[in-house]
């Protein structure tokens, strides 16, 4: 995931804005098909929108690389008056607004199939586009401070051409402080691409040189165990196979920890640096400070979440008992609490998926409608392919792609309604705001594709013909709980805490980053309890975790999930004021800061609320799993 740059609201080095929604759904291309995907006939997406052929794009791109060595013109006019400045704000947003175009083409093109040389460097090109675009508005900034609080505020009142910039320069002038001269801005921005290489290094070490083990399971089949491989067959119902993928899985990476930390250590130290350069206390407070989000929703989720751990530790006890398991151990987690064998095509995931988000509204059900039957979508696994899921919604002039691997079974057709929850909230955002506000934050895009996996669990959870297929959507809305709202949190403590280290001037190495990470595993799973064993083997983890170098990227699942389970709590009881202000809140893009913006539609996130309504859905389907097993 690539962000704008500290106090670069619509400038800066912006390179993508797609949300992924899975822990290592990287650049593997080994994506696995369903029997009943690899015979279908692919339904892919149609990028003639964005570029008719390859020859338009490269004219695209040429073009937009000349308009970039253009752009230090304007500089020193942004002062001489309210039309000099808009005029050069907007020049500044056009060119911006087509490279992203440009980019966008390159980065599906090149998930479409990752072994095609010619996408790739196309890819890298625009990659290099957007340096030579960073490093050609690196003044912008600095200068717009320079002319003054006072001024800039006349100017904004004078021409209204300057109203699609109110929100971009007010969140300037409020963070001066954090915005360096000139000189210091250029060098910044040259060299953005050198400390953002620990996470290109990290998937290539995962990726391409790391010597994978092949394991024999007890049915006799021999499993190739990569991270494709791991995320497969962590969840095998034989508990020897489980044990099996996981010691030799975990074993691997621990020989890889001081490469690893190594890495994560270089981050880390890239990202304290640039907290002291830009005069922040701490990374936490620099982070946070890019959308002005108080440290308080931070610490409330924190908080909330480890007093929440009975309610976690409830669920593995549960868990335990449904597998006849006398002592859950960290292997235990993953296999489902019944087996469901149902299909749900795309065709099938679509009509359930309308069916579902009812709730929310004919206003929203008609962009979902639009998504839906259009073909801004590729749909299903093919070699080469880009793994995992996420929605592009950042070419303005067009509407946005969707990436799935659609493999016919229930996880995809949660993936499906989330997916296209991001998609409906960028058509939503787009129709109500300009390109310069579009920009919405992952702050509330997570709780607008979040809550359409809760609607959709409770729709099949209603709707289910037999006990046990009740309980195989419980049981998915429980690890779904667990995942986004429990693990997600721990990640997040776990990666304020190596940064706390360094910033205390501590060494950080792979073998201390497992020990930290084994003290947050034990504690949040109950080990000290009996609840759930954790073995010491498992304390790697954190080294396959990608999202480590996505900066404080992880906690804001949780918050999403909780602020998700909140809004889903009241039109699941009819409120038609929390669906209007659900809307609203789409519809509002980037125009405020994401927690400005949640407050108005209702939620506060500094407040314990959201949390404790996770909490609550958590045990309210706990609830419904023993009334049913008592029965």
């Amino acid at each position: 995931m690539f962000n704008i740059d500290t106090r670069s609201r619509f400038l800066g080095l912006l390179l993508l804005s797609i949300t992924l929604i899975s822990v290592g759904c990287g650049t593997t291309a080994d994506q696995p098909m369903s029997a009943a995907a690899v015979d279908r006939p692919q339904q892919i997406w149609n990028l003639s929108d964005l570029y008719v052929t390859p020859e338009a794009w490269l004219q695209a791109y040429e073009s937009v690389l000349e308009e970039i060595a253009l752009l230090p013109d304007y500089q020193g006019s942004l002062g001489a008056s309210a039309e000099s400045l808009a005029t050069a704000l907007q020049g500044i947003s056009d060119v911006q607004k087509e490279a992203v175009r440009v980019y966008i083409y390159t980065s599906l093109k090149s998930d479409e199939d990752q072994r095609v040389s010619e996408s790739q460097e196309r890819l890298s090109q625009s990659r290099a586009m957007f340096s030579e675009y960073s490093q050609a508005t690196s003044w912008v900034a600095p200068e717009i401070l320079a002319i003054g609080d006072e001024t800039i505020t006349a100017y904004m009142a004078e021409e209204s051409r300057l109203d699609n910039f109110d929100f971009y320069l007010e969140d300037l002038l409020a963070n001066a402080e954090h915005t360096l001269g000139n000189e210091a801005e250029s060098v910044l921005a040259a060299v953005g691409l050198v400390l953002s290489s620990p996470n290109d290094i990290y998937e290539l070490l995962v990726n391409a040189d790391i010597p994978w083990p092949t394991i024999e399971l007890s049915t006799g089949e021999q499993v190739f165990l990569n991270q494709a491989g791991y995320s497969r067959h962590r969840a095998a119902a034989n508990r020897e196979d489980r044990i099996l993928v996981f010691d030799t899985f975990w074993s691997m990476w621990q020989e890889y920890l001081d490469s690893i930390g190594l890495i994560l250590a270089t981050e880390v130290n890239a990202n304290v640096l640039t907290a002291k350069v830009r005069n922040y206390d701490n990374v936490l407070q620099m982070q946070l400070s890019e959308e002005n989000i108080p440290t308080q929703v931070y610490d409330t989720l924190v908080e909330e979440v480890n007093d929440a751990l009975p309610t976690l530790h409830r669920y593995f006890n549960l868990r335990g008992d449904i597998l006849g398991l006398d002592q859950m151990h960290y292997y235990d987690i993953y296999p489902p609490l019944v087996e469901l064998d149902l299909v749900f095509d795309i065709t099938t995931s679509r009509d359930i998926t309308l069916e579902a988000l009812e709730p929310l509204g004919e206003y929203y059900l008609g962009p979902m409608e639009a998504v839906a039957n259009s073909d801004w979508l590729h749909v299903y696994p093919q070699p080469g392919k880009r793994s995992g899921a996420y929605m592009n919604g950042s070419g303005y002039d067009v509407h946005p792609y969707v990436l799935l691997n659609h493999n016919d079974d229930f996880n995809s057709m949660s993936t499906y309604a989330h997916e296209l929850g991001h998609a409906v909230h960028t058509l939503l955002t787009t129709e109500a705001q300009p390109f310069e506000k579009s920009d919405y934050s992952t702050f509330i895009a997570e709780i607008a594709s979040q809550i359409n996996e809760i609607l959709l669990e409770e729709y099949m959870i209603a709707n289910a013909e037999t006990d046990e297929e009740k309980l195989f959507y419980l049981g998915y809305s429980l690890e779904s709980m667990r995942g986004s709202f429990y693990r997600q949190t721990m990640f997040s403590e776990f990666e304020h805490s190596i940064h706390k280290s360094v910033e205390a001037g501590e060494p950080l190495s792979g073998e201390r980053m497992n020990e930290i990470y084994g003290d947050l595993l034990k504690r949040y799973h109950g080990h000290e309890q009996g609840v759930l064993e954790i073995d010491d083997t498992y304390t790697a983890e954190w080294a396959y975790i990608p999202h480590f170098y996505y900066d404080f990227y992880v906690y804001q699942y949780s918050t999403s999930i909780a602020g998700a389970a909140w809004f889903a709590e009241q039109l699941l009881a009819g409120d038609l004021e929390v669906q209007q202000a659900f809307i609203d809140l789409l519809r509002a893009g980037g125009s405020d800061y994401p927690y400005a913006l949640l407050k108005d539609a209702g939620l506060d996130m500094a407040s314990p609320e959201p949390y404790r309504a996770a909490v609550r859905r958590m045990d309210s389907v706990m609830d419904r799993i023993e009334e049913i097993r008592n029965n």
